[in-house]
């Protein structure tokens, strides 16, 4: 009989961890002409804030931690209306090391490693955060910023244990989790309203071992070569999950089924690795491919090319396990070649954006017809190297908040996600989301011993 765990609320005292200041950085100052001519005044608190995690360690020693950064967002929103305005200061800086270490020590025996994806659950009352190194998936009480569970995925190939990303369901049942290294897709049950959470090791699929509904083995040389889950993207039901995979390939899995199952898949030919944007809209999921790592060592990368940015379109039903490979087929709607890679990806104002860390910027798609509208440079009077990662809007569509990578990258590859300026960068949504600009980068530093180690990846909008 499954066991269910109910954790109790408790509110930890976390010291501030140091961050670069105001002054002299020209990354603080506003880029462009002024939004408006309103003047500067206090601003009430808003409805929404946003949440930034630097994934470089904390830890004065041990190597984990890693530091949450919340901003609210009226003081974003200054920077559309005032007309000299530095980007704001963090209203909040936690420290993982501290209350939410100790919850994973206590309950998996390990510190937990990396922080790099963060997601809310549908009524933005917890947050999932996944540890990419160590595995662990830390559950936090949104409103306090208290840990109030925490897990560790299970060891998989190889003996590894990761947790890429934790991605809830949109009817509130379920965490779906991308054990990239351990190439295992796995769920943790949830009930938000009452803090019970179990990690459901009956619903696992491994991705590695096993054949596919056609009869093909579900990690082939040939069709499949690197099964490592990079994003398990849900659609609005919460039923079905598009898991891209390292090596290319996809498959469409029914999360409710336990252990889930596979009702699509899809070969490196017909959508290539490393996506990790999704976005559904007026009756399609939308899904991104982007550039290989180079760090695997061994065999001949499996990845058909180092760098990569294509967007597809998927039907969202339709989907028969029986149909065959490749079926339902999915529409290309864009491919870039050259040094390219696609990441993060958002929708706004009937316009899909998607983020290129290696370019520095921004490829905007008419959600409708999937026609490619503009390109958004990034680069310039802020910064020379921007490399967005994961970007979120706001509640109304005016500003998009982007994560800014760092000089150096601790997850992906430096040939794709070095940047210069790590921080939060704040794009000003022009026209009718067709368009924009960076209008400031509020940053964040973590230097030690003479480095800057700080490389902000997870970024999340929370409507309060």
């Amino acid at each position: 009989m499954p066991s269910y765990r109910r954790f109790l609320t408790v509110v930890f005292v976390v010291p501030v961890f140091l961050i670069g200041c105001e002054g002299s950085d020209p990354r603080l100052q506003q880029s462009g002409p002024a939004a408006g001519t309103m003047e500067e005044e206090a601003q009430p608190p808003s409805d929404w804030e946003v949440w930034l995690v630097d994934q470089s360690d904390s830890a004065e020693e041990g190597g984990f931690g890693g530091m949450l950064y919340v901003w609210d967002g009226a003081d974003l929103h200054g920077i559309l209306t005032a007309t000299e305005t530095n980007a704001p200061e963090p209203s909040e800086r936690i420290d993982l090391a501290e209350a939410t270490s100790t919850l994973c020590m206590e309950e998996t025996g390990a510190n937990p490693v990396r922080p790099h994806m963060l997601l809310f659950n549908p009524q933005g009352s917890h947050a999932a955060l996944a540890f990419v190194v160590s595995g662990h998936v830390a559950i936090l009480e949104a409103s306090t910023r208290t840990p109030v569970a925490c897990f560790r995925m299970s060891p998989g190939a190889g003996g590894a244990q990761q947790a890429h990303a934790a991605f809830p369901t949109a009817d509130g049942r379920h965490l779906l989790v991308a054990n990239q290294n351990g190439k295992l897709l796995e769920r943790i049950d949830t009930d938000w309203a009452s803090g019970t959470f179990e990690h459901n090791t009956a619903a696992t699929l491994d991705l590695a071992r096993g054949e596919t509904p056609s009869g093909a083995l579900r990690e082939d040389p040939e069709l499949r070569p690197d099964n490592a889950p990079i994003c398990p993207v849900i659609d609005e039901s919460g039923r079905l999950s598009w898991v891209t995979l390292r090596g290319g390939g996809l498959f469409v899995v029914d999360v409710r089924a336990t252990p889930m199952e596979i009702v699509a898949e899809y070969d490196r030919y017909t959508v290539k690795g490393n996506g990790c944007g999704g976005v559904e809209a007026l009756g399609a999921m939308f899904v991104n491919s982007g550039g290989a790592p180079i760090n695997l060592g061994g065999e001949p990368h499996p990845h058909l090319q180092l760098h990569g940015f294509d967007v597809y379109r998927f039907p969202v039903d339709g989907y028969d396990p029986t149909a065959g490979s490749n079926r339902p087929e999915p529409q290309v709607i864009f491919t870039a070649e050259g040094e390219r890679d696609s990441h993060g990806m958002v929708a706004v104002g009937g316009h899909l954006w998607v983020m290129d860390r290696h370019a520095d910027v921004a490829e905007v798609f008419a959600i409708e017809t999937g026609d490619h509208v503009t390109t958004v440079e990034l680069n310039g009077a802020l910064t020379t190297n921007a490399a967005p990662d994961l970007v979120d809007r706001s509640p109304d569509g005016d500003l998009l908040v982007v994560a800014l990578r760092g000089p150096t990258p601790l997850t992906g590859d430096p040939h794709n996600a070095t940047g210069e300026s790590p921080g939060l960068g704040i794009i000003r949504v022009l026209g009718d989301g067709s368009s924009g600009e960076l209008s400031a980068i509020a940053p964040v530093t973590n230097i030690r011993n003479g480095t800057e180690f700080a490389d902000p990846h997870a970024v999340r909008v929370r409507r309060r």
